[in-house]
């Protein structure tokens, strides 16, 4: 609801109060008989093909006859749920990819436990990802196959590649940081890199928490913009109360942004310090086992997709990959939107889509 205008008189105000007791009601009441089960999110039909440890790999039925025979794996952060790319039928980068003819593969990471605290970056990009790699390469009689990597998926995305340019045909990667210092950005700032006065005791942290609970990563990124998204979000649903569906898409976002798996402790640590403060993935430096990361390996086609509005990954972090990748065949295309706003927005959900499926065509 908006603040009542300073000159309202005593039928306005009663009116908007009216209005108001009314949304309120009607949210109670719609509240009152939704069930977990109608928050329905990761709508589009999928099959388990390989499961190692808590990761499972999931291929997604295909709706229409392929236009890309080279199948697409799509590598999804750490950090929070893949189902934020299948959220609801109207608002699904994956059913559209779907619906324009590509064969997609999902790696779900699942949820660590105690167990998983020895899980290092080698583990999940030679290990995990490769293994799904070949899975798909075994199951389609091929040499390539496609990759998808979405946010820090896109990072894992250009060091697999590197590492293994042999298996990744075309190379795509969305709201990806490449360059982990730049001054834009308060991830940076309180990673400690940018302004390198005082780094984040990232080494006390995994020695006393041991694996990072997602809650604590979850307020870290809620306290990035603190007001707009732990005020102004909850006044706001006061004006959709009275409109079901649009509370139940508000309540399948709050369901994402909530469900935060908790990050293996030392490959948390890997990630900050390599990444984030040590920003060795542009200078060639980061290590995996016994291999090393040189992003000027990736000689595939590589589509760069970022967020003009991007709070979490600022453009000009991703905008310069083109520098550090050996590929001649390079493309960049930015949308007008937030991080978030990559996954949910109706014009990019339109336009983004057929953008990576054209892309790849040309390169069949």
């Amino acid at each position: 609801m908006t603040p009542f205008p300073i000159q309202l008189g005593p039928e306005e105000i009663v009116h908007e109060l009216n209005e108001f007791n009314h949304k309120m009601l009607k949210g109670i009441e719609t509240l009152s008989r939704l069930r977990e089960e109608d928050i329905k999110v990761g709508v589009s039909a999928k099959e388990p093909i390989y499961r190692e440890d808590k990761l499972v790999l999931y291929h997604f039925t295909p709706l229409v006859e392929q236009t890309v025979s080279t199948p697409v794996l799509i590598v999804y952060a750490l950090v929070n749920r893949p189902y934020m790319a299948d959220l609801q039928e109207d608002r699904s980068l994956i059913r559209n990819l779907l619906k324009l003819g590509l064969d997609l593969y999902l790696i779900d990471w699942g949820y660590p436990s105690r167990a998983d605290y020895w899980l290092t970056l080698d583990d999940y990009i030679n290990g995990y990802i490769n293994n799904c790699v070949d899975v798909i390469r075994q199951r389609h009689n091929l040499e390539q196959i496609n990759l998808l990597g979405i946010c820090q998926g896109g990072t894992f995305s250009l060091c697999y590649a590197s590492l293994y340019p042999e298996k990744v045909k075309n190379l795509t990667v969305m709201v990806t940081p490449v360059d982990f210092q730049v001054e834009e950005g308060l991830l940076n700032l309180w990673a400690g890199c940018t302004f390198g006065s005082q780094s984040m005791d990232v080494d006390l942290m995994v020695d006393a928490l041991g694996n990072i609970p997602g809650d604590f990563m979850n307020l870290g990124y809620l306290m990035l913009k603190p007001f707009q998204l732990g005020i102004q979000k909850y006044l706001d649903v006061v004006d959709i109360l009275d409109d079901e569906a649009k509370l139940v898409n508000f309540l399948r976002m709050e369901k994402w942004i909530f469900d935060s798996p908790d990050q293996a402790g030392q490959a948390y640590r890997q990630f900050m310090k390599d990444f984030y403060q040590g920003n060795k993935l542009i200078k060639g430096e980061v290590e995996l086992g016994d291999k090393r990361v040189d992003l000027g390996r990736i000689n595939m086609p590589v589509l760069n997709v970022y967020a003009e509005e991007d709070h979490l990954v600022p453009p000009i972090a991703s905008q310069v990959l083109e520098k550090y990748i050996g590929s001649r065949d390079y493309t960049a295309r930015s949308f007008p939107v937030g991080h978030i706003g990559m996954y949910v927005s109706g014009k990019v959900q339109r336009d983004l889509p057929p953008t990576i499926v054209e892309w790849l065509k040309q390169r069949e």
